[in-house]
């Protein structure tokens, strides 16, 4: 019989978001709270929000937050009695749910079995096979063999095109490549493994069938150590860029109540079969005629664990610490069903238009509105760095509705007022997707963004990024025109003669805007481009200005951080970078070099200085974030110039190499 054990300290094994979230239900349960902390997150929110703190020495998690000794040795000093290994990092890692058990520290999640069982998708597959729950076919390429090319060939003609190769040790989309033929199948194998070995520390992946349009529906499930295992409904997940989740939701739209049941049991077979305690997710991939396949078992918290919270009303994180302290599932977690519906989008710092590249940097402004249905869980603040060390995930923002529509409302209106200035973000495709017609209706896979660009579901605002830069000019004016050391009481534009026109220069993205404008005695004279309209100031200063352009009056907020002007409006976010009258030569790069699309480590060079190159060759390969990217030729040419070597770090926007054109010109 299993005794109950009240915890009364928690030490969180992670950071960001999730340590921030768990510390808020220990808070409401009276159980005291310790943070660790790398060095690049000394000043992260969540570790003053915390009872306590202990520092790991460095930055890379294999030095901090994947280290089990150290983690084990805070616990030991600041007395904790149980650890919340969060999702990620340790979270899955049976040696350390058995390291818990012999310090005699609770390990707030499965037993060291379930997490072993699961540990490989390939063991987990005939597990489930064996319990009854519908599988894919597939096949296993080890790790410590060469794959042999004939073999593979002859593996995924079995199994059929298209393929999926997938890391058999670890998830969120790395180690993944879809394969349409054979022509791509060893490359693709080759690049999975690559990745699964750097992210997981094996690389070992499978074969298996590849379900076309398919969505992405996992199923929560929850057990005790008295034998209960009980199903909370499904989410929705199939919103993915690079294989990755950015949209969540509860209920699905494509599972009604006869689809639940089944996919309820299946699950919660899947759960007996592990004698599984604590939060768990069964995730499956499901065919447009509704028939659903295994994927895995998540043996911890999942990300989207908020929006099975917001349509049951069960605190997740509560119950977990509840049953790892021996207690049985509360009653209210017996018998559920989804009420209402709610939507999760998840804020990253990011490149959408350069292919979703991770991005770091000074998070200048990190602003959330406050909206009745609306739940955010940050793990950033204004003033928070965004580092290279870890998944750049700002925050989580999820809705709550009535129905489905309501709930996507309240988060694209949600994040259209947020204001994040300092880092690029994919907020603008997150409110695109969620007003665009096809994902209202529900008719929605993983494909969806193959489908549908981001760039246009980005749309270009030409009107709203114009008016911007009339409120970024004249707020700016009205900042120079304060901290002038002349009559700085004086109105502007209060001259006896007038002089020339001032006039500015934006770049957004590709885009170059020049704003001319005259102050003059209550007018002001504005051109942009062939757009001259009338304005009028009714105030400015330096973080705002109250306009009527055109007769339509709004407020502008402007926040400037050195050459860039962010403006925030009813008409949404701009972030324009002024262009300097007299540019610095030095800080102009050589034509025809190729710059590293963000920071990381380099991977490989693949090819030498002195080497023809064609229009789209593989130049350096990047890692950043555990992932790889690879920069490539815009045109044809010499490679002229190799500026680094595999194992160097570099920053945003550092030149890795100059292509020049066969005649010995800069290829531009």
């Amino acid at each position: 019989m299993t005794t109950t054990q009240p915890i009364s300290k928690l030490l969180i094994a992670n950071r960001g978001e999730i340590a921030s979230r768990i510390i808020r239900t220990a808070r409401e349960m009276d159980i005291a709270t310790v943070a660790i902390f790398s060095d690049a997150d000394r000043f992260a929110p969540y570790v003053s929000q915390a009872d306590e703190s202990v520092h790991l020495p460095g930055t890379a998690p294999a030095d901090t937050y994947l280290r089990a000794d150290l983690v084990l040795a805070a616990a030991e000093t600041t007395g904790a009695d149980a650890i919340h290994p969060g999702y990620g990092f340790l979270s899955e890692n049976a040696e350390f749910a058995t390291a818990c058990a012999e310090a005699k520290v609770i390990f707030v999640g499965p037993s060291p079995n379930a997490i072993v069982s699961m540990g490989s998708k390939i063991a987990a597959k005939e597990m489930m096979r064996a319990a009854g729950v519908p599988v894919l076919p597939g096949v296993t390429v080890d790790a410590e063999q060469d794959a042999d090319p004939d073999n593979l060939r002859a593996a995924a003609a079995e199994i059929g095109f298209p393929i999926l190769v997938k890391a058999a040790f670890g998830g969120g989309g790395r180690g993944m490549r879809i394969v349409a033929d054979e022509t791509d199948l060893v490359e693709a194998v080759a690049g999975a493994r690559r990745e699964a070995a750097s992210a997981f520390g094996d690389g070992t992946v499978f074969l298996e069938k590849f379900v076309e349009s398919p969505r992405h529906i996992e199923v929560q499930i929850f057990g005790d150590s008295h034998g209960t295992v009980v199903h909370l409904g499904e989410r929705e997940c199939s919103i993915q860029r690079r294989y990755q989740k950015i949209i969540e939701e509860a209920p699905s739209t494509a599972v009604d109540e006869s689809l639940r049941n089944e996919l309820g049991r299946a699950a919660v077979a899947a759960g007996q079969a592990l004698a599984y305690e604590g939060a768990g997710t069964v995730e499956f991939v499901m065919a447009q005629d509704g028939s659903f396949y295994f994927l895995e078992v998540n043996t911890r918290l999942q990300v989207e664990h908020p929006v099975t919270e917001l349509v049951t009303g069960i605190d997740l994180v509560r119950a977990q610490l509840l049953v790892a302290a021996g207690g049985a599932l509360p009653p209210e977690m017996l018998n559920t069903s989804p009420k209402g519906h709610a939507v999760e989008v998840r804020l990253y710092a990011e490149d959408v238009a350069a292919g979703f590249i991770p991005v770091s940097g000074t998070l200048d402004t990190l602003e959330f509105p406050d909206f009745a249905g609306v739940r955010v869980d940050a793990g950033f603040a204004s003033g928070s760095t965004v580092s290279t060390f870890y998944d750049p995930m700002l925050a989580k923002v999820i809705g709550y509705g009535q129905t489905r529509d309501e709930a996507c409302r309240r988060v694209a209106r949600a994040l259209r007022e947020t204001r994040v200035h300092g880092v690029t973000t994919n907020r603008d495709l997150l409110v695109g997707i969620l007003r665009e017609a096809e994902f209202c209706s529900g008719a929605i896979d993983t494909g969806y963004l193959q489908r549908h660009d981001p760039a246009a579901l980005m749309a270009y605002d030409e009107a709203a990024v114009r008016t911007h830069a009339v409120a970024a000019a004249l707020a700016a004016q009205a900042q120079r025109r304060v901290q002038t050391p002349i009559l700085p009481g004086l109105p502007s534009g209060w001259r006896n003669l007038q002089s020339q026109d001032q006039t500015v220069r934006y770049t957004v993205g590709e885009d170059t805007l020049e704003v001319s404008y005259r102050v003059q005695r209550g007018t002001i004279k504005v051109t942009v481009g062939d757009w001259q309209p009338v304005v009028r100031l009714v105030a400015a200063t330096a973080g705002a200005v109250d306009l009527e352009i055109d007769g339509v009056r709004r407020q502008y907020q402007v926040s400037t951080r050195g050459e860039i002007h962010y403006v925030d409006s009813a008409l949404g976010s701009t972030a324009l970078q002024e262009v300097p009258r007299f540019p610095d030569p030095s800080s102009l790069q050589e034509t025809g070099s190729l710059l590293a699309p963000m920071p990381g480590a380099v991977v490989r060079v693949e090819v030498g200085e002195g080497d023809e190159v064609s229009a789209g060759t593989a130049i350096v390969v990047l890692e950043a974030m555990k992932m790889e990217h690879t920069v490539r030729t815009p045109s044809d040419g010499v490679l002229t110039t190799v500026a680094v070597k595999a194992g160097d770090q570099v920053e945003s926007g550092q030149v890795l190499a100059v292509v020049s054109d066969p005649n010995g010109q800069d290829a531009s």
